[in-house]
């Protein structure tokens, strides 16, 4: 067995490289990615977000996370679309599905569905020239070196990538609506999170 040592330096090396990745993403963000903003601050009804396998949990945080910065928003499950649970989709919604290939069937049927019915759709994938890609109103390009990923499978990197673009785009949103504690504060009442903002006094 790697001693210690070993370990500490193989763990080290993936935050270093992944930190890296990070940083070409940042410098790699192009007018896309502002219109994908865009769509999700003039929708008027909900953003439903979707993905398969590891981009399932990355579509789910999300989700999550666009309700936290004043944008209604539900995770859908891609096949569950196929299923009836389409059925929620209006022409006041936005879709956004995360696919690193853009090649998932069940995906790409969930976003010829959602045109259908008339919403608009943002891509979250590496390859703009995808199925997914041509459907979309918006694609945000998450690209990052073929190797990153262990066997160029494993969505380690991959994952942690498209959940930081979410992030930069959450956060975009958040300021652009001026999305205030107070209305945050209203929202999140349980946990530590509420313990500080009944202890800080943000809602009177």
């Amino acid at each position: 067995m790697p001693d210690g040592s070993a370990r500490l330096e193989r763990m080290r090396a993936t935050l270093l490289r992944d930190a890296a990745i990070l940083a070409d993403l940042a410098s790699g963000l192009d007018e896309a990615s502002a219109a994908a903003v865009d769509l999700l601050l003039e929708t008027c009804g909900h953003v439903l977000v979707g993905g398969a396998g590891t981009s399932n949990a990355v579509a789910k945080r999300l989700a999550h996370l666009l309700c936290c910065c004043g944008v209604p928003a539900v995770f859908l499950h891609p096949s569950d679309s196929l299923h009836g649970s389409s059925g929620a989709i209006t022409e006041k919604d936005t879709v956004v599905l995360i696919s690193k290939g853009g090649k998932t069937a069940d995906v790409n049927r969930f976003a010829r569905i959602a045109k259908e019915r008339g919403a608009r759709l943002v891509a979250f994938t590496e390859a703009p020239e995808s199925e997914l890609g041509g459907l979309a109103d918006a694609v945000v390009r998450v690209k990052i070196p073929a190797d990153s990923d262990p066997f160029g499978m494993v969505a380690t990197s991959s994952s942690l990538a498209a959940a930081a673009v979410a992030d930069a785009i959450c956060e975009t949103v958040l300021f652009e609506k001026s999305y205030t504690r107070e209305a945050f504060a209203r929202t999140h009442p349980g946990g530590a999170v509420g313990e500080r903002i009944r202890a800080e006094g943000i809602l009177k």
